[in-house]
């Protein structure tokens, strides 16, 4: 059935939810699993909400997000591998969620995205965005969202 699942995950007890259904959905396809965690990059101006910062600090900022980013993509592969599923660990540097996600599904090929969705309606859809929402308007490959 799947050969290569992508599953985005952020370190949140609702995507540790869609992480623990991909691992199971993996292990019952005999599927590898890709890990992926996408990381923001410092906002560089004022109009994009960051506070000033030296460089040096910005680049602290960022090192430590790639590190904490690091931890859950590695949580990820440990737990998939205590199940017998080959995990590998992916990190994306984006501000936008959705196209990282869909590059790396087409990069490595994976033919099915499992990620978690708020379920956010209304007026904090609008305001936060869904980027669920885009993965599955523009996803060429199956989406798996679990709430």
């Amino acid at each position: 059935m799947y050969k290569c699942i992508l599953v985005a995950t952020d370190g949140s007890p609702l995507s540790r939810k869609a992480v623990a259904s991909a691992i199971e959905l993996a292990a019952t396809c005999g599927a590898q699993l890709l890990a992926l965690k996408v990381i923001p990059r410092y906002p560089q101006s004022y109009f994009e909400g960051s506070i000033p910062l030296s460089e040096e600090d910005v680049a602290l900022v960022e090192k430590q997000w790639a590190e904490d980013a690091r931890a859950v993509v590695d949580a990820v592969k440990t737990a998939g591998e205590k199940k017998g599923v080959q995990v590998k660990a992916l990190l994306s540097k984006s501000d936008v969620v959705s196209d990282a996600l869909i590059a790396a599904a087409k990069k490595h090929n994976a033919d099915l995205i499992v990620m978690a969705s708020h379920g956010r309606r209304g007026i904090k859809r609008m305001l936060l965005g869904s980027e669920t929402q885009q993965v599955l308007t523009h996803s060429h490959i199956p989406v798996l969202v679990l709430r």
